[in-house]
């Protein structure tokens, strides 16, 4: 998809997406290498945001699979249409239990769910396999079959390999730490909170008309805030929302007032906003 590093950049800046040297370089080797992506990091930092960056610059598919607790193999990768397959049923009373078998077990009563629709088809698709660390240990071992051969067994239809590999990117907020079978597989790319002229390029991009002197006022409250000891710091996605708020409103500066009755748009917990409130000291950022 990609024939450089500095192609990676240039075509997901197209999107909107602004990546690191560390973003760009891995992506390219992950695509060049045919290796999946762990993203590790906090949350809206950017990482679902990259696949699917990744999809649009490569006119691929995306295909997601959000995990959470209890998610398994018939969510992940397939099952059978059973409603369907007791209608055939019904409707072939006639026929030998074999033949009524043959039909039912086919391609019409399979739905396919994302590992399985990623690797079917000559097109192009991108794997999202989205907060991995919900999903419980079980699917791990699910997605190492599918990652190291891409390829699927369904007993009654044979063994499904992938004629042409996805890009996978796997996403993780490290609320679990995953197994090393998994990591082994992957190549490894954390993103944290960008640096203060990443992040002012990225707030210029996403919001059109800011000035430079209040683009600058917001980053450096947003990394003051980040160095407090909270319950959740702001992501790059809440500085964004923030701009935008203050862009809404009117506002060409910071003041006390201004940040005091938006701090709900960057913190959300309480506490948080009280903590902020009390040490955030503006003449110092």
């Amino acid at each position: 998809m990609f024939t450089s590093v500095d192609d990676v950049s240039a075509r997901l800046a197209e999107t909107g997406y602004l990546a690191s040297p560390a973003i760009a370089t891995t992506v390219f080797l992950a695509d060049r290498l045919g290796k999946p992506l762990l993203v590790e990091g906090p949350a809206g930092v950017g990482k679902t945001e990259l696949a699917k960056a990744v999809a649009q610059v490569a006119g691929a598919q995306l295909v997601r699979l959000q995990c959470y607790e209890g998610v398994d193999e018939s969510r992940a990768l397939y099952e059978w249409n059973h409603a369907k397959q007791l209608l055939r049923i019904t409707a072939g009373r006639d026929e030998t239990w074999d033949e009524t078998r043959t039909d039912i077990f086919s391609e019409e009563f399979l739905l396919a769910r994302p590992l399985l629709t990623a690797i079917r088809g000559d097109d192009l698709k991108v794997l999202l396999i989205d907060e991995t660390d919900k999903a419980d240990v079980e699917v791990e071992g699910l997605l190492l079959e599918v990652l190291s051969d891409f390829q699927v067994t369904v007993p009654e239809l044979g063994t499904i390999t992938a004629t042409h590999r996805p890009f996978v990117v796997l996403t993780s907020n490290a609320t679990r730490e995953l197994s090393e079978a998994l990591r082994r597989r992957c190549l490894f790319l954390h993103i944290g909170f960008p640096e203060e002229e990443l992040e002012r390029r990225i707030v210029r991009l996403k919001v059109p008309g800011i000035d430079a002197a209040l683009t600058d006022s917001v980053v450096r409250v947003v990394g003051a805030l980040r160095a407090m000891d909270l319950r959740k710091v702001p992501s790059v996605a809440e500085t964004v929302d923030w701009a935008r708020t203050l862009l809404a409103l009117g506002a060409d500066r910071l003041d006390e007032s201004v940040v005091r009755d938006t701090l709900g748009v960057l913190l959300k917990h309480q506490d948080d906003v009280l903590k902020a409130g009390a040490k955030l000291d503006l003449d110092a950022v």
